[in-house]
């Protein structure tokens, strides 16, 4: 029986999962969103042509490949149907490759509405939410009110709908809420709602199934499966920088609960880690950089969220995050993105250790929110030369394989591919690849 690999990011997302997954596409049968929601913004690069996607796996662009959004994952059906609109112009037919767990749980627009009610409400305190309502709709999932896909068809689905709406609106009451004072994607209240059930008519068109039997029977026949996960780690609502955080499991153990897989079904695990660190929104991080090296990288790494379009901070690479990333998902190879952005950099540091009270740390500790962390840098000598070019270690400049080298000793686990470049294509692989 096969297993199912994982890949995931080891940051605060951003790593560039949507390249590496499209990259690594042709070696599987099935490509599986295990959780999140269009919070996520996974950018792909084919012959010039961008492609932003935040629920559609991002196998969808091989015909030949399935694609499944399983029961982890929350659905807009509003922002979905704006998606496979988008694909379809551009000659690509999710309708033929694209399949929806019957058990994943709706985002309604009552959902992003109390989204936004709620980081208006926490002024300074404020997480910085997408506003895609995947707090609310998390909520209401484990409260057992959530609406799922496969409830769509019931003659019970508009009753149910207005019900929740309802409890909704009487939460929002206590906020003094006028819902005439928010929009939704530029759209009032009302506009979004009726466009959200339009938009339901086109995702009916789209084949629900029940994933966890789909998979789990897949594996039984040999097929290969790549879980695709979305945000990152150190976003995890258990093991990441709480609150700031995202409201599912981003980890390596939301797999099982998230595609209705068992712990010993899972093989590979793929870790995805830009160069240097971004953050999108509020939080911890260590090893932010505020001046010109900072905007120096949010400039050349074009770092604006692909969700948001909120410029991303930046920084160089926090080692104590990562060990403890690899150490929560079982990471068995790494993958490196963006550093080609590190091109022309005389000196590239890594935050090897936190200093806290006076104290160095290499864990990464709790009291993070709450106690003024200092980080701890090496220094090491960057590259000069451009390496979008390169897909051989060999012909890689002496600076960044020295840079690769140490960070493999560092975290005891290989890197298997480079990317040094936005495109497919620009692609360093080292001992062939993944």
């Amino acid at each position: 029986m096969m297993k199912v690999d994982v890949l995931l990011g080891l940051q605060w997302g951003d790593e560039g999962k949507g390249k590496v997954v499209d990259v690594l596409t042709p070696q599987y049968d099935i490509i599986a969103r295990f959780q999140g929601g269009a919070n996520a913004g996974h950018t792909i690069e084919i012959d010039g042509d961008k492609h932003i996607l935040h629920l559609i796996p991002s196998g969808i662009f091989h015909k030949d490949t399935i694609n499944i959004i399983a029961n982890g994952v929350i659905i807009d059906p509003f922002i979905l149907n704006k998606e496979i609109e988008g694909l379809q112009k551009k000659q690509y037919d999710p309708a033929k490759n694209l399949f929806i767990s019957k058990k994943a749980h709706l985002i309604l627009p009552s959902h992003r509405l109390l989204d936004a009610v709620y980081e208006k409400a926490k002024g300074r305190s404020k997480i910085g939410s997408t506003l895609k309502g995947i707090g609310p709709t998390y909520t209401d999932k484990a409260a057992r009110n959530g609406l799922r896909i496969g409830d769509i068809g019931l003659s019970s689905f508009k009753e149910r709908y207005h019900g929740l709406k309802k409890m909704h609106q009487k939460i929002m009451q206590m906020y003094d809420v006028n819902p005439a004072d928010y929009l939704l994607d530029g759209l009032s209240f009302d506009d979004y709602e009726n466009a959200w059930f339009e938009s339901l008519k086109s995702v009916e068109k789209l084949r629900f199934i029940d994933s966890e039997y789909y998979i789990n029977r897949s594996l039984a026949e040999n097929k290969s499966v790549l879980a695709e996960g979305a945000q990152g780690t150190m976003l995890d609502v258990d093991f990441g920088t709480y609150p700031f955080v995202t409201s599912s499991n981003t980890i390596c153990s939301g797999v099982c609960s998230g595609l209705g897989v068992a712990p010993g079904n899972i093989g590979k695990v793929y870790g995805i880690v830009k160069a240097y660190c971004t953050r999108v929104g509020s939080g911890p991080f260590p090893s932010e950089l505020d001046g010109e090296e900072g905007d120096r990288l949010r400039d050349k790494g074009k770092e604006y969220g692909s969700t948001t379009g909120r410029p991303r901070r930046c920084g160089w690479l926090d080692m104590v995050a990562l060990r403890y990333a690899i150490m929560l998902n079982g990471v068995t190879d790494l993958v490196m993105t963006k550093a080609d952005v590190l091109s022309g950099f005389e000196k590239v540091k890594v935050c090897t250790e936190y200093k806290i009270n006076g104290e160095n740390t290499d864990q990464f500790p709790f009291e993070i929110i709450y106690e003024e962390i200092e980080p701890v840098h090496t220094e090491h000598r960057g590259w000069e030369s451009d390496i979008d070019h390169i897909r051989k270690l060999e012909d890689a400049p002496e600076e960044l394989v020295d840079y690769i080298n140490y960070l493999e000793s560092l975290t005891g686990v290989p890197f298997k591919m480079i990317s040094v470049g936005p495109e497919r294509k620009e692609i360093l692989f080292i001992d062939g690849g993944l």
